[in-house]
């Protein structure tokens, strides 16, 4: 099963266990969150639903994996003879989610709610000294 999902304002072709970067969303790492805005839905079997024969109850749930930022574009501005020259720059903030499950009537799965939070991988100090053993 699959679904087309609209987004900060662009579309995501989704299935379970996808992970996609959307524009920031308003959530923890570890939340579960719900997209509403589902444009199309398509089962294994039979013809897909698309626009307003998608259920209006119909949802996609994800878990939010990271609040991240993309990549520096720099905007740059010039008007020839003129000795007009601008630069900017501009980082988008973006959000990574893993898709939990979907749903053709809005009830979020017990699995997905349930998981938990995803760890943050342990980080050691660089200055850390690791202790020889000893050898008998």
């Amino acid at each position: 099963m699959f679904a087309v999902i609209r987004s900060g304002g662009k579309q995501h072709r989704v299935a379970e266990n996808d992970r996609i970067v959307v524009e920031r969303l308003g959530a923890e790492p570890g939340d579960l969150i719900s997209f509403d805005d589902i444009l199309m839905l398509s089962r294994d079997e039979g013809t897909p639903l698309i626009g307003p024969s998608v259920p209006d109850e119909a949802r996609v749930f994800g878990r939010v994996l990271a609040q991240t930022r993309g990549p520096k574009l720099i905007i740059f501005k010039k008007k020839r003879r003129k000795n007009h020259r601008r630069t900017r720059g501009h980082r988008q903030n973006l959000t990574e989610v893993q898709i939990a499950a979907i749903s053709v009537d809005g009830t979020a799965p017990a699995a997905a709610a349930a998981e938990p939070a995803p760890e943050a991988p342990a980080v050691t100090p660089a200055t850390a000294v690791l202790e020889p053993t000893l050898q008998e």
